[in-house]
């Protein structure tokens, strides 16, 4: 998922993460412009400009006149702070997305092994399918990645391939998207027999009773 997929309608999570992204792009370089900074981060010109609006409003940067009617931003010590606890609060979550990911799939290809389901395939190439490749489990090899939108032959040293049928002889799922995962399963267990694929409950989708 691509930074605009990410933060073109902010929620809470994303408003920190431009947040952080502003902070971090003026501290890099002061001369930074409204039209870098939303080209850096992947999102519209207009948000960006209120980003940096509401950040100078928050006293976390301040903003000077600068030659040819341009502006420079500077971090304000409480920018610097703010700076500080946004990254410190983005690299928990990131541990503890990677610490949940890594159980969950280590889990389910630990299920498929108790079951004899020997060749797996991950649905979807993200973040959550890197994660998925470094688990293990006796006699479970990962096999492909299925993602009819990614556009490229691999990903995290698997091949990708654009449809389940591509992939040849599997014995399950692992739903590894990230990008409206419960549209994903919807229209994946349409068909592919729904017990055979493995949701990861930090996906949060209502699965499919069997």
């Amino acid at each position: 998922m691509s930074n605009a997929e990410r933060i073109s309608t902010p929620g809470k999570a994303d408003d920190a993460e431009i947040t952080l992204g502003i902070l971090n792009a003026v501290h890099e370089n002061e001369r930074i412009t409204q039209r870098s900074v939303a080209q850096e981060l992947g999102i519209a010109l207009g948000l960006a400009n209120a980003y940096l609006k509401r950040c100078a409003k928050k006293g976390l940067i301040k903003v000077s006149q600068a030659p040819a009617n341009r502006y420079a931003y500077y971090l304000t010590p409480q920018g610097f702070a703010e700076k500080s606890r946004l990254t410190a609060e983005y690299l928990s979550d990131s541990f503890r997305f990677f610490r949940s990911a890594r159980n969950q799939c280590t889990e389910a290809l630990l299920t498929a092994s108790q079951r004899g389901w020997t060749r797996i395939a991950l649905y979807g190439a993200s973040e959550l399918a890197e994660v998925a490749s470094l688990c293990e489990a006796a006699d479970v090899s990962i096999v492909a990645i299925v993602d009819p939108d990614y556009g490229h032959d691999s990903f995290a040293q698997f091949p990708v391939v654009g449809s389940i049928e591509a992939v040849g002889e599997i014995d399950a799922l692992l739903l590894t998207t990230l990008a409206d995962p419960q549209a994903a399963y919807d229209s994946l267990i349409k068909s592919f027999p729904a017990q055979r694929v493995f949701v990861p409950s930090l996906l949060r989708i209502s699965e499919a009773q069997s």
